[in-house]
């Protein structure tokens, strides 16, 4: 799936960023990627506020083989077929997957800087010993 593919699909979302990542392509808005492409599938972020919705829907996760031979699931759902001929519905699709990506990503942030008193303070006790 080429750029100019997923901005159609994207169009009534809005103007979406698109970048080059293993063999696939990162889908990005407001700095958060909440899509990915990959041998021509398009998968959305999904989080336990979506990922029912997406089953309702018939979709299945994004996963891959690690190169130790595990299988890897991401919180990447399939978008389903549908939606990448409707643009509303992508649209619709499209802004619950960004919810769910920038839900990650303040998730992860809280959770940094919870963490990062922790680390200063094991630090100053290494240092004293």
């Amino acid at each position: 799936m080429d750029a100019e593919a997923i901005s159609d699909i994207f169009q009534t979302f809005g103007p979406v960023q698109i970048r080059r990542m293993f063999g696939g392509q990162g889908i990005y808005r407001e700095g958060v990627m909440f899509a990915l492409a990959d041998e021509g599938e398009l998968f959305l972020k999904v989080d336990d506020d979506s990922v029912g919705h997406f089953r309702q829907l018939g979709s299945r996760p994004f996963s891959f083989q690690t190169k130790d031979g595990r299988m890897t699931i991401t919180s990447f759902w399939l978008m389903p077929e549908s939606a990448l001929d409707d643009p509303d519905e992508a649209a619709e699709l499209a802004r619950m997957a960004l919810r769910a990506a920038l839900r990650a990503k303040a998730s992860k942030g809280a959770k940094t800087k919870k963490s990062a008193p922790l680390r200063k303070a094991r630090k100053s006790t290494a240092e004293t010993a």
